[in-house]
């Protein structure tokens, strides 16, 4: 089956539409939803997503984007005097306590207790074991590589390994829990007392300053449950291949207090599991789930104790994490106003909702009847596999984003993006490129600056690139980018971007050139090379001399005397206007043969001789 473009699939999803060709090509011209009884004969069709069929004299409203529909969901409540998500982030005379639990699914063949495959795709329920399905005389049978990226991830979390740890049972009864309990280590966990900080940089509240530590309290193993797949008419299907997976519960003490940090600590989570190779699969495909506790109190008295905290569970994005919380802090607020308290319990949140859903009452210890588990050895994990694991553990991404911004002069912002961009593919992508302009300068005899051909690198991997991926229409439609785990790009190759990068940094091509080129490798329309493109349609940069550069700003001072009157006499500097002079340059000469820099060089020079003679 062909995969379905992003373009596609988002009207789909966001509009109802199907594409007329695909797998519903057979009809011929089909409508953008779902054609009505006469289609299909007698039996009337469902209609996807329930939408009706517009009657074919009436307009069809232009679908809009739902990204700029939020944006202008913000836009009028702002103009309303309506708090928008940037200001949302504390509520005078409130105090916001937030705890965070992760369960993420560990990068692993086998399942935690039996040696069934783990799988994501997989036909359904095709890897169960009789332990996995709870039948009588099966045992659980600890999968010791599971340890592995367990251990990779508490010592990248700074934590403690425990020499001894032990499982517990947690007993509760939902049909996707075959055995009534849940295999965990709630009192003796493999790893406790760890540690992660939040920078500026990482995106965290302004309130909180330059960074904020979040403690974690521990880090165990669990099972997962099975997956619950809804059908019509109230009907669910089980697919027991999940069940048993190898989890690790994150917990951390109650150090959070403003929506966006703890967003921010999510997708810092996700990130740092990424790189240590502990958990492959993200929050985007179901790898990772967050239950966020909630509490608020009054300020201005430290002796006040938290407040009663709710749990929100099983949020599935890192903006939903920032919108619950919200949703949630604010709900409470509301009812101690009003004069009523808070009930400990569970609740649930719905993407685009706002507000949260009461689940149940909460439950406790007692409620889950923990107990140690008689069927499963005590854990002894030994120092010699945590020193091992511990000294070849990746590069974590606060010392690489050190690395990028220190050492290669990228801005913060563009060190995250590189980073996070295709699993961390694109970072490597963008070694490889750096590594091939070097050699290319070697070779030439060159020596540029590190920093300044870095940061070009950089901007286009990250900027230029991404342009490519965006057009609406055109061959380029459905275009997307493929990097591979070694650093290489399947529609852009390392050697053709670095010689294309080494020409510019160099001013050999403009920048124009070197955009339309980038757009030719994307669509395959060079053969043989950067260098033999540039060569055969005679693209070099001829600049213009040092005398037709001076003759060309003597034209602009002449036609702009009102605007070079501003630079006789300044308290500031007028920047600005001096840029307007430039670009007045670039429009009345040859554009190709200007260097942007070079022009304002010599229009500076040319209005310091004006204000000199005046």
């Amino acid at each position: 089956m062909r995969r379905i473009p992003i373009t596609d699939l988002s009207r789909y999803l966001l509009e109802g539409r199907l594409h007329a060709t695909g797998c519903v090509a057979g009809l011929g011209a089909v409508s953008p939803v779902l054609p009505t009884t006469q289609a299909f004969g007698p039996r009337r069709a469902r209609l996807l997503h329930t939408a009706q069929v517009a009657p074919a004299t009436s307009p069809v409203a232009p679908a809009v984007p739902l990204r700029k529909r939020l944006k202008d969901e913000a836009k009028l409540a702002k103009k309303k005097g309506q708090k928008t998500k940037s200001d949302s982030q504390t509520v005078d005379g409130w105090e916001l306590t937030v705890g965070i639990e992760i369960h993420a699914q560990l990068n692993t063949s086998r399942k935690l207790f039996s040696p069934a495959v783990t799988s994501f795709n997989d036909e359904p329920n095709s890897h169960v074991t009789p332990f996995d399905l709870s039948m009588p005389g099966s045992h659980p049978l600890l999968q010791k590589e599971v340890l592995v990226p367990a251990l990779r991830a508490a010592l990248a979390l700074d934590c403690g390994v425990e020499r001894l740890s032990r499982f517990d049972r947690k007993h509760y009864f939902w049909w996707d829990q075959p055995s009534g309990y849940q295999i965990t280590q709630y009192y003796q966990p493999f790893a406790k007392n760890g540690r992660l900080t939040l920078l500026a940089r990482d995106g965290i509240s302004p309130q909180d300053g330059e960074s904020v530590s979040v403690r974690i309290k521990q880090v165990q193993l669990e099972q997962d449950t099975a997956k619950t797949l809804a059908q019509p008419d109230n009907v669910n299907w089980l697919d027991f291949n999940r069940v048993g997976a190898p989890l690790i519960e994150i917990i951390t003490e109650p150090d959070i207090h403003h929506p966006r940090t703890a967003a921010v600590f999510v997708r810092k989570i996700q990130l740092l599991l990424n790189t240590v190779d502990a958990c492959v699969s993200g929050m985007e495909t179901g790898g990772l789930r967050a239950d966020v506790n909630v509490s608020v109190r009054r300020t201005g008295d430290p002796a006040l104790p938290l407040g009663t905290r709710t749990e929100i569970k099983n949020l599935s994005t890192i903006k939903a994490v920032e919108d619950a919380i919200i949703a949630e802090r604010d709900r409470q607020i509301r009812e101690l106003e009003a004069g009523r308290k808070i009930a400990g319990e569970t609740r649930g949140w719905t993407i685009g909702s706002k507000e949260t859903r009461r689940l149940r009452g909460k439950e406790g210890e007692v409620d889950y009847r923990y107990m140690p588990d008689p069927d499963i050895a005590p854990l002894v994990i030994g120092n010699d596999v945590v020193n091992y694991l511990r000294s070849s553990l990746a590069v974590l991404p606060d010392a690489e984003l050190d690395h990028l911004i220190n050492y290669f002069g990228l801005t913060p912002k563009d060190a995250v993006s590189l980073i996070t961009l295709d699993d961390g593919h694109r970072v490597q992508y963008f070694y490889r490129v750096l590594d091939l302009i070097k050699d290319e300068m070697a070779i030439a005899g060159t020596s540029g600056d590190l920093k300044s051909y870095a940061g070009l690198t950089g901007n286009w991997i990250i900027h230029e690139l991404g342009r490519l991926t965006t057009y609406k229409a055109g061959p380029m439609a459905t275009g997307e980018l493929t990097f591979t785990p070694d650093g290489e790009c399947d529609q852009v190759p390392s050697s053709d971007l670095a010689q294309l990068l080494f020409r510019l940094s160099l001013k050999q091509i403009t920048g124009k050139v070197a955009k339309e080129l980038l757009l030719a490798i994307f669509l395959g329309n060079i053969d043989g090379g950067v260098l033999a493109a540039i060569e055969a349609n005679d693209l070099w940069f001829k600049e213009l001399s040092e005398d037709e550069y001076e003759a060309l700003a003597n034209e602009v001072v002449e036609l702009e005397g009102s605007t070079v009157q501003h630079f006789v006499k300044y308290k500031e500097y007028p920047q600005g206007k001096l840029m307007f002079l430039v670009g007045r340059m670039m429009r009345l000469g040859p554009a190709e043969r200007i260097d942007p820099s070079n022009a304002e060089r010599v229009m500076k020079e040319r209005l310091r001789g004006v204000r000199a003679s005046s």
